[in-house]
């Protein structure tokens, strides 16, 4: 081979491999793993619910949504050890259960939304940890994993029958390893349409020092409108300035966490990183979590009320969506890669 010719070969590797590098900066990151449950994945890596959102813009509207929500209002953990009230046997959260594919499925009874409810049957045991125990007149959320399937069960309103089977308002069954979402329209165990056990937060991800996923939490009032990843409104309510269902917020970036118990840190640096996500009314920015008796009453309350509504900002997550119908996000929100590889930059 001449020289010119070498040239010319040696040029094209090195612009190929230029090329290669250009097109891996330019591409999302890969997924990260995702949080894990009784053994499976809490929705696959690349699922909104996993999605940091960090770098993300900032709402338009957020100064309207937060002074909304309440500016000044206390952000308080709807979590703990322990009952509430004391001796009643109500946990406090929304507690789960995990059970084995070997576990019977039983008839479920739709009293409110069978129309937007998965049929049954169900995997719930007759025992199974209900939201503010076996008297509650609340919400009563039942959740049950499937660990063998990796198949997630949630109820809403729901009461024990005495033949084993179940009455609830509503209810929802969601593939742990797939991005779908609900029918659009339809509601959940959730208000929004979203799984509950995605956002809660859990005693062992906080002891292993790191949530990779947003948290869920609840707003006195919000629009007649949702936006994805949910499915559902509730509320008759249109003004702006109400934030609507699936709304995402942020701790800012500029909030020091450096003071606070490194449990506390562990949740304030996922709402920095993964954010809330508004998923049903209810009390303002109360963060949703699983009951646990390693929970330390009062430091989730004593140092989680120091931060407040003006702490966090609304987040814009419209360029992470990949279809409107999937849970699916472009990591990174990297939209504008695309043309410029097609273009051959």
């Amino acid at each position: 081979m001449g020289k010119p010719a070498l040239l010319a070969a040696s040029l094209a590797v090195l612009l190929t491999a230029a090329w290669a590098v250009a097109v891996s900066a330019l591409l999302p990151p890969a997924a990260p793993a995702a949080a894990e449950i009784a053994g499976c994945p809490l929705f696959p890596g690349n699922n909104v619910w996993n999605a940091r959102v960090d770098t993300l813009p900032v709402d338009p509207d957020s100064d309207l949504y937060i002074a909304t929500i309440g500016a000044n209002a206390a952000v308080h953990p709807d979590f703990g050890s322990g009952d509430w009230p004391p001796g009643s046997g109500a946990p406090i959260g929304i507690p789960y259960v995990d059970v084995a594919g070997s576990q019977s499925p039983v008839e479920i009874v739709f009293t409110e939304y069978g129309d937007e409810s998965d049929p049954g049957p169900y995997p719930v045991p007759t025992n199974a940890p209900i939201e503010g125990g076996p008297s509650s007149t609340g919400d009563r959320h039942v959740l049950v994993v499937e660990r063998d399937g990796c198949m997630l069960y949630e109820l809403y309103q729901a009461y024990p029958q005495t033949n084993g089977s179940w009455e609830a308002g509503s209810g929802a069954t969601f593939d742990l390893r797939s991005n779908d979402l609900r029918p659009d329209g339809w509601t959940s165990a959730d208000a929004a349409g979203l799984p509950i056990l995605a956002g809660l937060v859990r005693y062992d991800e906080v002891a292993s020092g790191e949530i990779r996923h947003a948290l869920r939490f609840t707003a006195p009032q919000t629009r007649r409108e949702y936006l994805w990843p949910a499915r559902h409104y509730a509320s008759s309510l249109t003004g702006q300035e109400y934030p609507p269902m699936g709304q995402r917020f942020r701790l800012r970036a500029d909030f020091d966490i450096s003071g606070f118990s490194p449990e506390v840190q562990v949740i304030l640096e996922a709402m920095k990183r993964y954010g809330i996500i508004l998923a049903d009314n209810g009390s303002a920015w109360y963060i949703s979590g699983a009951p646990d008796g390693r929970w330390d009453n009062d430091t989730l309350v004593g140092e989680l009320g120091q931060v407040h509504g003006s702490d966090f900002e609304a987040v814009d997550e419209s360029a992470l969506m990949v279809d409107p119908d999937s849970g699916q996000v472009w990591l990174g929100g990297y939209l504008w890669y695309l043309p410029l590889i097609v273009r051959g930059w």
